[in-house]
């Protein structure tokens, strides 16, 4: 589904068999105080960097947290304060939502892709996928610092928002990211700043309110709920500060903050990934 700005797809197939093999299960494991305090440090981190750009919070805190637990707890522990974050955000600049292009359009088809994209899960190249969406938001941010003004026309962007609903979609269902793929798009469109907040953290709350029921149900929040809501506590406590940091930017200033930021979360993808 359209959604969260780089995010895991967790694997059913590696949970069963590992409690097949009889190991205990990470979700029956109550989290350690070292691992609440990255965690929650990680949401604060996280949490200001989309509070300015409107992505970013899974970039932060999905590698941090895994490092000291494990991937499935760190989606987990994010879901709730990243749907959390993207609802106050969406909210605080719902004013803005007449200036947005677009939006039903790729919510729409970012969910069709999605089906399409997790049914194809086992056929997708993962590795190439993503060595896709690296190529494609680095190509964007060359053409972007080339020619800062460029944006899409209206015309344009209608006739390919399907292809791009669609695409992103995939995306989120094969490999579990779309974020980097939603902000560029959004982005070129060059709407005012509030515009872009409202329509990435509108797509992105979208998207969690199909998530966190999905984990609930599938036991991956088991053990981690109490976590996970005290995280929205300083998650929803950097909107006003980062809302007053990125109305200190000048639109150019905040357009090369946004850019830097996407180029930084495939960079740390690719990273991982590959490296």
């Amino acid at each position: 589904m359209l959604g969260l700005e780089p995010l895991p797809l967790l694997d059913d197939a590696d949970v069963s068999s590992t409690r097949l093999c009889g190991e205990v299960d990470s979700a029956e494991r109550p989290m350690s105080a070292e691992q609440i305090a990255v965690a929650l440090i990680a949401v604060v981190a996280g949490s200001l960097l989309k509070s300015i750009s409107g992505v970013g919070l899974p970039l932060v805190t999905i590698p941090a947290i895994a490092y000291v637990a494990d991937v499935e707890t760190a989606v987990a522990v994010t879901s709730v304060p990243n749907l959390a974050l993207n609802g106050a955000l969406a909210w605080r600049e719902r004013s803005a939502a007449g200036e947005t292009r677009d939006l039903p359009v790729l919510g729409a088809t970012g969910f069709v892709g999605a089906i399409g994209g997790t049914l194809l899960l086992a056929w997708l190249p993962e590795a190439a996928l993503i060595l896709l969406l690296v190529a494609v938001v680095f190509a964007y941010a060359v053409s972007y610092f080339t020619n800062p003004e460029f944006s899409l026309r209206p015309t344009t962007a209608r006739r390919w928002s399907p292809f791009v609903g669609l695409s992103a979609g995939a995306m989120q269902g094969a490999v579990g990211i779309s974020g980097p793929i939603v902000a560029s798009w959004v982005h070129s469109y060059r709407l005012p700043r509030n515009a872009h907040i409202f329509s990435v953290t509108a797509l992105f709350a979208f998207a969690g309110v199909a998530q966190v029921p999905a984990l609930a149900i599938g036991g991956q929040l088991d053990g981690r709920w109490w976590v996970a809501l005290i995280a929205c506590v300083p998650a929803l406590a950097t909107v006003p500060i980062g809302t007053r940091l990125r109305n200190a930017m000048s639109a150019e200033g905040f357009d090369r903050f946004l850019v830097l930021t996407l180029v930084a979360s495939v960079t740390g993808l690719a990273i991982r990934t590959f490296g």
